[in-house]
């Protein structure tokens, strides 16, 4: 078994707001639903996973110990969690590819948040022992574009008219990959 990396992280945000990303944990149930709530309605076009649903929130909480995936949270000095991000092992023949998933609340972007945590949750890719991490990402996200291709992500395919929003319009998907090996 792979030997977990579990230590919290303190970033100080180029606003000079600090927060400390960590693994999700347990009690985590509540701040992750507040903030699901807190996210705009623009957000929600992008995102797959409906942190409004308690029931995923769960979901999610109580997976904060699968050997094949790890969860970090952004949190403030005050508990709100204001990011979450998710590296998955893919089954299969893809066991050697992480997909990545990374979500920052609206009042903490644009101050190096999004940056820290994608940071964070590679390395937590690198501590389920793949190979390749790759995130998927609809072409209109030119903020996480950015933020991965500032961490060496390359633009691996695109697939036209592959993802629906959730109000039904299709986008093109991207998918970037870093190979770590």
């Amino acid at each position: 078994m792979i030997e977990r990396v579990e230590a919290p992280i303190a970033a100080t945000l180029r606003n000079g707001r600090t927060v400390t990303i960590r693994p999700l944990a347990e009690h985590d149930r509540e701040a992750l639903l507040q903030f699901g709530r807190s996210l705009p309605d623009d957000d929600w076009l992008y995102i797959e996973t409906d942190l409004h649903n308690p029931d995923i929130i769960n979901r999610l909480v109580n997976a904060y110990a699968a050997e094949n995936w790890r969860q970090l949270v952004a949190v403030t000095k005050t508990g709100e969690i204001v990011g979450y991000s998710a590296v998955r092992r893919l089954p299969g023949w893809s066991s050697h590819v992480g997909d990545i998933h990374l979500i920052v609340r609206k009042d903490h972007r644009r101050c190096g948040l999004g940056t820290a945590m994608a940071q964070a949750i590679f390395d937590a890719a690198r501590d389920l022992g793949v190979s390749k991490v790759i995130v998927e990402i609809m072409q209109e996200q030119t903020s996480g574009i950015a933020i991965f291709e500032r961490l060496g992500f390359k633009i691996e395919g695109t697939f036209s008219d592959h993802a629906r929003d959730h109000v039904g319009r299709r986008h093109h998907l991207y998918i970037l990959a870093y190979h770590i090996i």
